[in-house]
C-alpha cells in the first residue's frame, strides 16, 4: 500500500466520516482519486491536508471535505449529466466522475483548463470533458444537467446556470461575498427554484460576467 494511499483512506475515515459524510458512493469516489495529482509537485507531501491549496494562476484546489461535501448534497446517481463550473485543476471532475454518467466542465483560465485536461487524460477519465470558458453561462450545447457544482462564490446564482438545470436538478453554489459565504443547494421543480443553506464557506471570487472581471490577458 503506497503512503498517498494510506493518506487517502486516513483523510476518507477523519475528514469525511468523523465529520458526517455519509454516502457511501461518496466516500468510495474520495478515496478512488488520487488528490495529490491534482496538485502542484511541491504540495503533493500535503496532497491530503485538511486545507486548500494552490494551484496557480491565483486559485486553489478546495479542501477535501468541501470537495464531498458539494458532491453529497448534489445526491448524483450514475446516470447523471453533472456540469462541473471552475474546473480549476481538474480533481472535483475528477471525484463527479466516479459518481456521475458524464462530467461537463468549464474553466475561465485557459492554463488551468488545459492542466486540467491532461491530469483527467492520464487518469483515463474519458467521460469529462473540458472547454475554456465564461462558467457563469454553462455548456448549452449539453443542457439540461441534473446537477451543477459551482467551485467559485458569486453574489447570485447566474440565470444562465438556472436555465441549464434540468427539473428535478440540484445546483450546489456558495452565496456570498469574499467575507461572508453559504454553500447554497438549489432544487429546480418546473419555474421554481428552492433553496436551502449549508453552513459558511469560503471559496474564490466568481470570475467573468457574472462576476469578477479577469485581468487583461489573463485568459
Amino acid at each position: 500500500m503506497s503512503a498517498f494511499y494510506r493518506q487517502r483512506l486516513e483523510m476518507v475515515a477523519r475528514q469525511l466520516r468523523a465529520r458526517g459524510i455519509n454516502q457511501p458512493h461518496v466516500l468510495a469516489a474520495m478515496a478512488t482519486v488520487p488528490r495529490e495529482h491534482f496538485v502542484d509537485r511541491e504540495f503533493a507531501h500535503e496532497a491530503y491536508a485538511d486545507q486548500p491549496l494552490p494551484i496557480g494562476a491565483g486559485q486553489t484546489i478546495s479542501q477535501p471535505y468541501v470537495v464531498a461535501r458539494m458532491a453529497e448534497l448534489a445526491d448524483l446517481r450514475d446516470s447523471d449529466r453533472v456540469l462541473d463550473v471552475g474546473v480549476g485543476s481538474g480533481y472535483q471532475a475528477a471525484v463527479l466522475a466516479q459518481l456521475a454518467d458524464h462530467v461537463f466542465g468549464v474553466e475561465i483560465r485557459r492554463e488551468l483548463a488545459e492542466l486540467a485536461t491532461r491530469r483527467l487524460a492520464e487518469l483515463g477519465l474519458a467521460r469529462v470533458a473540458v472547454r475554456v470558458g465564461d462558467g457563469g453561462y454553462g455548456w448549452a450545447e449539453h443542457a439540461p444537467y441534473d446537477a451543477i457544482v459551482v467551485a467559485a462564490a458569486a453574489e447570485k446564482p447566474p440565470v444562465p446556470l438556472l436555465a441549464q438545470l434540468a427539473d428535478g436538478g440540484r445546483m450546489v453554489i456558495p452565496l456570498g461575498d469574499p467575507a461572508s459565504q453559504e454553500l447554497i443547494r438549489i432544487v429546480r421543480r418546473g419555474d421554481d427554484f428552492a433553496r436551502k443553506g449549508f453552513g459558511q464557506v469560503r471559496f474564490v471570487a466568481f470570475m467573468g460576467d457574472h462576476g469578477e472581471r479577469l485581468a487583461p490577458g489573463s485568459n
